[in-house]
């Protein structure tokens, strides 16, 4: 969940007027990324937040009469008063607050496949979303990577067979266990998860070594709903979902 998705989720719950989330819209952009907004602006944080569209009359005419925000520098445009601007900075510090929390969509992994999972494993899943909102691609595949390989030995720990995939007191690499699921089925996974499991290792082995390689947002758009499918799988044959 984004953080505007997030204040607006919290204010909604609060059963908060429209006219004061169109303000605190208002407050959001003019806080975290130095804009004013216009009417329209505004009206599309609304659809962006999935909520019903301001009919433009009402808002123009509620955003003159409130004393939370007033016009901006730009023509037709509004920004916070500075009382405002401090209610709202002691209610939602996390909206500019730096802090270990990630907060982003579920563009890849969704929240309600990951949560009570391991907490782990939700940070894994979370890191991957926000990355690739971010436009950070290779740090997504990575991190798609290093989920993928962290369940399959979840897997084999779940049918007491970790000790194949295990040498020298350390569990073997990625391409062998991999090879090793696709060739003795070890546990149950589907046919389309089996056969594309090392394109997601491959991914993952460009963006971390290949010197002159940058992911793009197609590689990720291609694979990431076989990948949405198969950690799925994998969280029950891991049995950390039941």
């Amino acid at each position: 969940m984004t953080k505007i998705r997030k204040m607006t989720q919290l204010l909604v719950n609060e059963t908060t007027a429209k006219k004061n989330l169109a303000t605190a819209f208002v407050w959001y952009h003019y806080i975290v990324n130095q804009k004013e907004l216009s009417l329209l602006e505004v009206n599309n944080c609304f659809v962006d937040c999935d909520l019903p569209k301001y009919n433009p009359t009402y808002l123009k005419n509620d955003l003159r009469a409130s004393k939370n925000v007033t016009k901006g520098n730009l023509p037709n445009t509004y920004k916070p008063v500075n009382k405002y601007s401090q209610e709202m900075f002691e209610k939602f510090p996390f909206v500019i607050n730096k802090s270990e929390e990630i907060v982003t969509d579920d563009t890849i992994l969704p929240e309600t496949l990951m949560k009570q999972t391991r907490g782990y494993i939700e940070s894994l899943s979370k890191q991957i979303n926000a990355s690739y909102n971010q436009n950070i691609f290779d740090g997504c595949a990575v991190l798609m990577r290093r989920l993928l390989e962290v369940l399959l030995i979840h897997s084999y720990e779940a049918v007491d067979l970790d000790s194949q995939i295990i040498e020298n007191g350390g569990f073997r690499n990625l391409r062998f266990i991999i090879n090793h699921t696709c060739s003795t089925k070890p546990f149950k996974l589907s046919k389309d998860s089996i056969e594309i499991l090392d394109n997601f290792r491959q991914l993952g082995n460009f963006s971390a070594h290949r010197i002159q390689y940058n992911a793009k947002r197609k590689d990720i758009d291609n694979i990431k709903l076989q990948y949405r499918m198969t950690i799925e799988e994998l969280l029950y044959a891991s049995k950390i979902k039941k």
